[in-house]
């Protein structure tokens, strides 16, 4: 599985902002769903298919997040850009 990561601790409201240059799944998890996520078992998160770019997924409380980047199986390749937004 191949897939773009980038993690920070964010404050509840605090952003995470994803730049794509195509569409792609764009999810926030935290730690417990992003082992689950790797390990190919099911999983909850925030976000899901993104069509269009930026987008901002938002933390509903304070924690370590995790913010994976994946094309859901199909072929092809994506650049993406992550930013975090702070209060």
């Amino acid at each position: 599985m191949q897939f773009l990561h980038a993690d920070s601790f964010l404050a509840q409201g605090e952003a995470a902002v994803v730049s794509l240059d195509s569409q792609a799944n764009v999810m926030l998890m935290d730690d417990f769903n992003y082992s689950a996520y790797r390990s190919g078992r099911s999983f909850s998160c925030f976000g899901g298919l993104a069509e269009r770019s930026p987008v901002r997924l938002f933390a509903p409380h304070f924690g370590h997040w995790n913010v994976v980047v994946d094309l859901g199986g199909y072929a092809g390749s994506v650049r993406a850009g992550v930013a975090f937004e702070r209060n």
